[in-house]
């Protein structure tokens, strides 16, 4: 089985990507983590991809201050790979329209919420906000418009009463940590085709996007 080539871009500390670089070890898995790429030369992440052999790149903003030519310089990277897919993870940047379609159907993100719902930064405090019952946390294909695009898989989490906004931003972040891999697994292994903004199954009889019940308190 030939392993689909991943590129991941990264911010901060990497959590999803050593998910990810995990998940990918197992002969079996469908991708192959084969770059990292990060806007700030001092993440976390970098080290991890070092650790684990992969190729590393640091593209920041101040050396490419128009979005154009910082996207022009992540996509000229990420062919130069030969990256076939791109996972953002924790990737703290709004792309350009024109990257975005470039890599239309083949980039997946993973969101800190149960989207639609919380679109944007602080989903934790908004949902405790909101005395929300289910929180948790979705992979999706990437669009123009942040926080959208055709749903892979969701995970749900409890909210406790107990719960502040740092104890529930850890139960979301295990549950990322699950479906991350997961997701990705089914894109790079073609289980499915989008059709307009919807996910199709290939194999009939299969379910899409996969929903993660909540996971215990």
């Amino acid at each position: 089985m030939r392993r689909k080539r991943v590129g991941v871009l990264i911010s901060g500390r990497g959590s999803n990507l050593a998910a990810l670089i995990a998940a990918a070890r197992a002969p079996s898995y469908a991708a192959e983590i084969a770059l990292v790429i990060s806007d700030h030369p001092d993440a976390r992440g970098l080290v991890l991809a070092g650790e684990a052999g992969i190729a590393a790149q640091v593209i920041e903003s101040k050396t490419h201050p128009e979005s154009l030519r910082f996207d022009r310089a992540i996509d000229e990277t990420l062919k130069a790979h030969a990256i076939e897919l791109v996972a953002c993870a924790g990737f703290m940047r709004i792309m350009t329209e024109g990257f975005v379609e470039a890599w239309r159907d083949r980039m997946i993100n993973i969101h800190p919420s149960l989207l639609p719902a919380y679109k944007g930064l602080h989903t934790h405090e908004r949902a405790l906000a909101d005395e929300a019952r289910r929180h948790g946390c979705t992979v999706h294909l990437v669009r123009s418009d942040v926080d959208t695009g055709p749903i892979i898989a969701q995970a749900r989490v409890p909210v406790l009463k107990t719960d502040t906004p740092e104890t529930l931003a850890a139960r979301v972040l295990d549950a990322e940590h699950k479906i991350y891999p997961t997701a990705l697994a089914l894109l790079a292994s073609g289980t499915f085709r989008v059709e307009g903004e919807k996910i199709v199954p290939v194999s009939p009889g299969m379910s899409l996007p996969i929903v993660v019940p909540a996971l215990k308190d």
